[in-house]
């Protein structure tokens, strides 16, 4: 699979952010994906979250695995650092790349097969030592890239576009992340822009790891009468558990909500998340209570969305292992290697 690079058409007087950048210059390669793919409107939000939370493409890091999900970084941001790594070790690459330097906005992008089969203990481990990374699982139910296999996260007795139903129960990627320890879950639908942008923004101003998993309708292979994977099936049962937006520091507020009760949520940084709760009892901080309305949707037949859970004081991997904030390659020589008498006393600190 290629991509080709797309031109620049820059408009007349057209909206910059705050570093000069028009939305432009935050996207990357043209798509060769299917015609319709959801994996297209993600790479579409990312570039205005980006946009919009005014980072430095240059100052960004995007990691994938392997698969139609994991082409995503070449269609956003073409100036920021980034890598295809080996199928479902995304997670690995991505903790080793933020241990080197903290400093760089990290976006993970990866699919129901890269996460949910061979990379499903990497993504584990990312959780439960909290990883300072916003991790997009683009969920379409199928192995597109082999022409349409079912994936672990396709659900029990969903139909095939040719053979027989799916005779495995499915892995709900939220469920996982809250039981495995994830401090920030939330799910939404690559159909709905301006959730999707929130959650985005959200995640990767969270500090540790944040999980969005992306119901992403495959239209070759996943889009047809059965499929719960389908547009048809998403936007019948798509629901919307808690309206989210996040508000950078200092800027104003311009989303125009419904009627209701608001929570709001400060970040590490200073910016916030609004949560406009649907149900009046529903606590996004409740690890317990999010993952029973996560299982009590599916049993439903709901397919829930929105920011479900949410933990800020729990500390990243980088704060956990009291790693250097500085990135190591401007750390100078002399400290990088300070000698074999301080190697010696290192070493002995160990008998």
């Amino acid at each position: 699979m290629t991509s080709f690079v797309k031109p620049k058409i820059r408009r007349l007087n057209e909206p910059i952010n705050a570093l000069g950048h028009a939305r432009a210059d935050y996207e990357g390669n043209m798509s060769p994906l299917c015609a319709g793919c959801g994996h297209a409107s993600v790479a579409a939000a990312i570039v205005r979250a980006c946009y919009e939370l005014a980072i430095p493409p240059h100052r960004a890091l995007k990691i994938s695995g392997i698969g139609c999900s994991s082409k995503t970084p070449s269609y956003f941001m073409n100036e920021s650092h980034g890598a295809n790594t080996v199928h479902g070790r995304m997670p690995s690459f991505a903790t080793g790349a933020l241990s080197a330097n903290s400093d760089l906005p990290t976006i993970g992008i990866s699919g129901d097969g890269d996460s949910l089969s061979i990379g499903l203990g990497q993504m584990a481990h990312a959780m439960r030592r909290n990883v300072n990374m916003l991790y997009m699982l683009e969920n379409n139910g199928v192995y597109g890239l082999t022409k349409g296999q079912f994936s672990a996260s396709a659900d029990l007795g969903s139909l095939p576009k040719k053979g027989t139903p799916n005779e495995f129960p499915a892995i709900d990627p939220v469920a996982f992340a809250l039981s495995v320890g994830a401090t920030f879950v939330a799910r939404s639908f690559s159909g709905d822009r301006k959730q999707l942008v929130s959650l985005i923004k959200a995640g990767i101003k969270h500090k540790g790891f944040a999980m969005i998993d992306v119901i992403s309708p495959c239209v070759s292979f996943n889009d047809h009468k059965g499929s719960t994977k389908s547009y048809a099936h998403t936007y019948e049962f798509y629901s919307t558990a808690v309206h989210a937006d996040y508000i950078a520091p200092s800027e104003e507020i311009v989303a125009a909500y419904d009627e209701g009760e608001v929570m709001p949520i400060e970040l590490h940084d200073g910016g916030m998340i609004q949560l406009r709760k649907l149900e009046a009892d529903y606590d996004p901080t409740d690890r317990g209570a999010a993952f029973s309305r996560a299982v009590a949707s599916d049993s439903a037949n709901e397919i829930l969305t929105g920011l479900l859970y949410l933990d800020e004081s729990q500390p990243d991997l980088h704060q956990t292992q009291n790693m250097e904030d500085r990135p190591l390659n401007e750390i100078p020589y002399t400290e990088l290697n300070p000698g074999s008498e301080a190697l010696a006393a290192l070493q002995a600190e160990f008998r």
